[in-house]
């Protein structure tokens, strides 16, 4: 079903007269004025069984309604913290639709946490994301603890939440302030996410809501209330949810993963980080040249669309757990953030894109239109036109990343040229072209790109996946400029049609070609021309010793993209083949999906609450 893209509206802090955080959009107070840290223990925890409910479990995951501050958050992850019989693993998932900004939540958490509550609030706030709607994946305690922040109607975003909860708070604003916070059709939705004896409690106790609950699918009950409330309202569901049925929890085991690109990185880095034992089957070092060796820099910048596509929110969603999964790694490997102009072609895509700036209202710190002058302030070079400017965007090393990903502590590498794949017992068996094991696991995950169609095809997987089946190779190419002759280079990204990228250290990457029916990915004088062309139409003013450069005189890169129908990615378990798993077809966006992507797949593994709504997981279905 289409929705109508809704931007999001942003909370305002406003006090009432005894002083209490109040919203004036719903008249009513965030949290009880007997303090929040008593009725977050008294409703949410000891309401839902807490902490007795989760010890001897291995995770845990909750799903709330109403985040505000993120009290009720940190009261239950300082439960967690202090209790030494915990779950491994504590998930929080909470829908918000006025979030608070970064500098905002940090202020008011400064006033109204406790004591208790005030280290682990300013943890919460460094991590605080951008005010952007979907899923946004907050990780804490090494990951042991995750926050799945949903930004936006919670009528819309609860059927795209896959999890699987134990226990639920509803701590929206009043039935009567915020009647589409206990709508029918949301507690329905968040019944169908219900794990076996999944409990639930809120601090609104009315006949109608009781009513509500029961006609969702919760058994619910009147008990004692909090802070001159007579009564709260608890229960349990009365059956294990659709979405809670569809998922498995798996202890941590062997995958073995096909490709050791940024696909097979990605996937290798997200489930070694989560105890998985992962074997890396590399093609390019068994033929002597690992993925993406010589390919010194790409960008990564996140695209925007009027109507908030599925393409531009997976962009998003990519860019945004890319800079949360990688900014902490060695130098180098890590991404520079230095930001990306996007020059638009003309006045009338200028004009265009301003109104799609208005309807998105995305905040001004994430993206900004600016113009020619600004756009060639930001680069330190006169470019030739305006355009937008998206403050996260991402220099990265390829080649760099890559090998820090497969360095993650769990993760072997083995040269081979997988053929085939074959059942083995419960998982699945690889297989070279001379029928030659290369490894076996229970999870198998091909992630090699345009060579996964040659493993499905030959294994008589093929079949079932028209759309894998259209996939096809396309070569494109970089090339290596001299920062000297650019005056030391763009200080941002610049895109555009082509790309400009700063200075590594070992010069500038102009890029890129796009060649079909290419036999072979290759560095030469006829794709330097057009990656110098590209270049030139992206500056403005004469750069007489960057014109002077000499097509097939300087140093480049050359290699694959795999692209299917759409441009989307394919990525999940097949249907037809338990056990078995595609991540392919990045095409140009392979930095944008590799982290993503990685943790789609881990989650799903885990039994994790998903970082990706499930409309946009099924757009990426293969198939």
């Amino acid at each position: 079903m289409s929705v109508t893209y809704v931007p999001l509206t942003p909370a305002v802090a406003e006090f009432d007269a005894d002083g209490r955080l109040y919203s004036p959009a719903y008249g009513d107070v965030y949290h009880s004025p007997s303090g929040a840290l008593g009725q977050a223990e008294h409703v949410f925890l000891r309401g839902n069984g807490l902490p007795g409910r989760w010890r001897g479990r291995g995770a845990f995951t909750v799903c709330e309604t109403g985040f505000g501050l993120g009290l009720n958050f940190l009261a239950l992850w300082k439960s967690w913290r202090d209790d030494p019989e915990r779950p491994a693993a504590l998930h929080v998932v909470s829908m918000e639709g006025h979030p608070f900004a970064r500098e905002d939540l940090a202020a008011l958490l400064g006033r109204y946490a406790p004591e208790p509550l005030a280290e682990l609030g300013r943890l919460l706030a460094a991590q605080w994301p951008d005010l952007l709607p979907g899923l946004h994946r907050l990780e804490f305690e090494d990951g042991a603890v995750t926050l799945t922040l949903g930004f936006g109607d919670a009528q819309v975003l609860a059927p795209r939440v896959s999890a699987r909860v134990d226990a639920f708070f509803l701590d929206g604003f009043a039935p009567e302030c915020n009647p589409r916070m206990w709508a029918p059709s949301l507690l329905r939705d968040l019944a169908g996410l219900a794990a076996p004896g999944a409990t639930l409690a809120t601090w609104a106790c009315t006949g109608e809501l009781r009513r509500a609950l029961q006609e969702a699918g919760f058994n619910v009950r009147r008990a004692p209330g909090y802070g001159g409330k007579w009564h709260m309202t608890a229960g349990e569901a009365a059956a294990e949810g659709r979405v809670a049925g569809a998922l498995r929890l798996a202890d941590a085991g062997h995958a073995v993963v096909v490709g050791a690109g940024l696909a097979g990185g990605g996937i290798a880095e997200a489930l070694a980080r989560r105890g998985w034992r992962v074997t890396v089957i590399d093609a390019g070092r068994a033929q002597g040249a690992p993925a993406h060796v010589g390919h010194i820099a790409a960008a990564l910048t996140p695209v925007v669309a009027r109507d908030d596509n599925a393409r531009a929110r997976l962009s998003r969603a990519g860019s945004q757990r890319a800079l949360a999964r990688w900014l902490g790694l060695a130098p180098g490997a890590a991404p520079r953030v230095c930001g990306t102009v996007q020059l638009e072609r003309d006045a009338g895509r200028s004009a265009a894109m301003a109104g799609t700036l208005e309807a998105l209202a995305f905040p001004a710190q994430w993206v900004r239109q600016v113009s020619r002058g600004e756009a060639s302030e930001l680069a330190g070079l006169p470019l030739a036109r305006g355009g937008v400017f998206f403050a996260r965007g991402m220099l990265v090393q390829p080649g760099r990343l890559i090998e820090a990903l497969l360095a993650t502590p769990g993760v072997t590498v083995l040269p081979g040229v997988a053929a085939r794949v074959e059942r083995a017992g419960q998982g699945w068996r690889v297989r070279d072209a001379s029928g030659a094991e290369l490894a076996q696991a229970d999870t198998v995950i091909l992630a090699n790109a345009a060579g996964a169609q040659g493993v499905l095809s030959a294994s008589g997987l093929l079949d079932p996946l028209p759309r894998v089946a259209q996939m096809h190779a396309l070569a494109g190419e970089v090339t290596l400029v001299p920062a000297a002759v650019l005056a030391g280079g763009p200080r941002c990204i610049v895109g555009g049609e082509g790309y400009l990228l700063p200075d590594t250290g070992e010069g500038c990457v102009a890029g890129s070609t796009y060649v079909h029916g290419a036999s072979e990915a290759r560095v030469g004088a006829e794709g330097q021309r057009v990656t110098l062309d590209k270049a030139a139409g992206l500056l403005g003013g004469s750069h007489p010793d960057f014109d002077a450069l000499v097509p097939g005189s300087l140093p480049g890169w050359a290699g694959w993209r795999a692209v299917l129908p759409g441009r989307l990615p394919a990525v999940g378990e097949l249907p037809h083949a338990p056990g078995l798993w595609l991540a392919i077809g990045y095409a140009s966006r392979g930095l944008s999906w590799s982290a993503l992507m990685g943790d789609v797949i881990a989650a799903r593994l885990q039994g994790e609450p998903s970082p990706l709504e499930t409309d946009l997981a099924k757009l990426v279905a293969p198939r």
